[in-house]
């Protein structure tokens, strides 16, 4: 079997790939393990060099990254050197907190000596998208290895060439070899990787439904997960908003990476009273987003990363409006569709429950105007969703927005007046269908360690 890089430009394969046979899988997984044993006993001082080196070398290789983004994945170069960069942004921020976050926490009791102490777990199963083939990766990566476990890799099919650089990488930083691995893998493999005695713990960014056979299999085997799932992000926008603004940040968390993110904006919530002038304005500003070549220096949204998850997108299109929905924007495969995926950015405005673009993931460059009456209602079809991953309101009124954002909006990340975003300094994940747990911040670090007790009397 072999795993094939598809350029999403023109079609045509970068590069095929074979895929690890059983024994090649197992091989890693008792490498990773080996490791681990003299792994964990590193000082934080050896891992923080490690990891700041590491970001050093991102920075480096960064327009290689981005190439390499453009190519399998049609990342304009821009995004790809602004994403290697984040990379390194949280490499460099567990190397100065991560020693800090698993201190001893000392609490007192009738024992002499009585403490937390934050230990690592061993091997970890990371399983990761196309969208941020680097991002998402080190996302996990810097805090797992700062706390002292080893990784395995099993990165999207699609982006096989930026898992592998990933672990070039590591190597040339000085990490010992099998602390990291890219396992190449289809996801019929990722069974025996996950019953394997020696992975300790799963952490997967994707659909739902991958999440659901994901922690079905783990948990039968009683192994600790994080699942980042889908999202249909809604973003409220109130009646004394700054509508020049909203429309601004609303068009670009809508485009962030084509649309090909599960925290890009997805429903647009107006009160009736500004709805017209909003779309507009929005309207306007999606227009104004240039597509073409990723390597072009003005390209502003590439192809999507494959040709059928365009075509399945643009399906949803046609189903919200057969459903009634109004297309004042976009809509339109392009003429030489057979051979490259783009899409045009759209707007689809009259969306009511019922319809995809409700209550669907739309996962590319669609945008959803739904109508509310008022505050109240708003809040309520913002909520109207099973997922739970972020949402945004936008208002003057800072105490009103902050209110909103803290008590009334059902997701795990709510901003006011921005886009959401994760962040290295803050925690990042879902509700409901949207997955739990926590990446990132000092509560990413915590989840693959064992939180242990010690009692001295």
């Amino acid at each position: 079997m072999s795993i094939q890089s598809i350029n999403p430009v023109n079609g045509q394969i970068i590069k095929t790939y074979q895929e690890d046979s059983e024994q090649a899988i197992s091989a890693k997984i008792e490498l990773a393990h080996k490791t681990w044993a003299t792994w964990r006993t590193t000082s934080f001082e050896e891992r923080k060099a490690l990891l700041s080196k590491t970001a050093a070398i991102l920075r480096e290789k960064k327009s290689h990254l981005a190439e390499l983004m453009a190519l399998e994945m049609g990342k304009p170069l821009k995004d790809g050197m602004a994403e290697a960069e984040k990379c390194a942004m949280v490499c460099d921020y567990y190397a100065a907190n991560g020693e800090a976050f698993l201190k001893d926490q000392l609490i007192k009791t009738e024992a002499s000596n009585s403490f937390v102490s934050f230990q690592p777990i061993g091997v970890v199963l990371a399983i990761m998208p196309w969208n941020f083939p680097f991002w998402q990766t080190f996302r996990f990566l810097a805090p797992g290895l700062m706390a002292g476990n080893c990784a395995l890799l099993k990165h999207a099919s699609n982006v096989p060439g930026c898992g592998l650089i990933t672990e070039e990488i590591l190597l040339q930083a000085g990490f010992p070899k099998g602390v990291f691995q890219t396992l190449m893998i289809g996801s019929k493999a990722v069974s025996q990787v996950i019953d394997h005695p020696h992975v300790k713990a799963v952490t997967l960014t994707g659909s739902t439904e991958a999440g659901k056979k994901v922690a079905q299999q783990a948990g039968f085997q009683l192994k600790k997960t994080v699942l980042e799932l889908g999202g249909s992000d809604p973003y409220i926008i109130l009646e004394d908003a700054d509508l020049e603004k909203a429309a601004e940040i609303c068009a670009q968390s809508r485009l962030i990476n084509n649309g090909q993110s599960c925290i890009a904006a997805k429903r647009f919530i107006t009160v009736k009273s500004i709805e017209k002038k909003f779309t507009e304005l929005f309207a306007e500003r999606l227009a104004a987003r240039t597509t073409g070549d990723p390597f072009a220096e003005k390209t502003d949204l590439g192809p999507m990363a494959r040709k059928d998850l365009r075509d399945e997108l643009h399906k949803q299109v046609l189903d919200n409006i057969k459903a009634g929905a109004q297309l004042v924007l976009g809509g339109t495969v392009p003429n030489n569709a057979n051979d490259n995926a783009f899409y045009t950015p759209t707007l689809l405005t009259n969306v009511k429950k019922g319809m995809p673009a409700y209550s669907e993931e739309i996962f590319g460059p669609v945008a959803s105007i739904i109508s509310a009456n008022d505050v109240q209602e708003a809040i309520e079809i913002a909520n109207d969703t099973t997922f739970g991953l972020g949402a945004a309101v936008f208002t003057e009124n800072i105490a009103l927005g902050e209110k909103i954002a803290r008590e009334e909006l059902e997701a795990g990340s709510c901003f006011v007046n921005s886009f959401v975003k994760s962040d290295p300094r803050l925690p990042f994940g879902g509700i409901n269908q949207s997955g739990y747990g926590r990446e990132l911040g000092l509560f990413g670090i915590h989840e693959f360690v064992n939180i242990k007790t010690v009692y001295v009397k």
